[in-house]
């Protein structure tokens, strides 16, 4: 079953969630990657402001291939959610409540996600030119010098993820290890 689900998300929004979730997600997300992620702690610590509200945000950890001629987006796959660790916590404690890419979180970004009630959402690795399909609209909203790892804000619908950290810390790959290796020391014992 695919739950949908439309951005802002709040914690009443993500509360029920469980990880392996299917969730079609739409409404204004915000691509950014690691230099993005760098730039908006910089402006943080001059007391700046962002340049998007970040209460109830999604972040989705992209920088899209170079835009083809009738197309909105190029190939929008996910990258690596690690490289955006050391900045995610201080962006969680201003509002951030949903991040989408791919691989495994930190303990101190799990710790502020439980403590915040946020979730972490993996897109496909690899499908980025069908994931382009569901982004209506984009915008660059900063560092445009930044070229693909500009600050974007898409307009999405039915953009689809997985719930691999739930709001509680559940974490899918952890859960699913555990679950084969359940599976196999039943296997070997038959």
């Amino acid at each position: 079953m695919e739950i949908k689900l439309t951005t802002p998300l709040t914690r009443e929004k993500v509360m029920h969630l469980k990880p392996g979730d299917n969730v079609l997600l739409s409404g204004t997300i915000y691509a950014a990657r690691d230099a993005a992620h760098k730039k908006l702690m910089e402006r943080l610590d001059k007391g700046e402001a962002l340049p998007f509200d970040i209460e109830g945000a999604v972040i989705y950890y992209v920088g899209p291939t170079p835009t083809r001629e009738g197309e909105v987006i190029g190939s929008a796959g996910p990258t690596t959610s690690l490289r955006m660790d050391a900045y995610t916590p201080r962006l969680l404690d201003l509002g951030l409540m949903g991040m989408i890419g791919k691989g495994k979180r930190n303990v101190e970004v799990k710790r502020k996600m439980v403590e915040h009630g946020a979730i972490y959402f993996a897109a496909i690795g690899g499908a980025g030119a069908l994931i382009k399909k569901t982004i209506l609209a984009q915008e660059t909203i900063a560092y445009e010098e930044l070229g693909p790892e500009a600050i974007r804000r898409l307009e999405v619908k039915d953009f689809p993820v997985t719930v691999i950290i739930d709001s509680k810390g559940n974490d899918l790959y952890e859960l699913g290890r555990e679950q084969y290796l359940a599976w196999k020391k039943e296997e070997e014992e038959k």
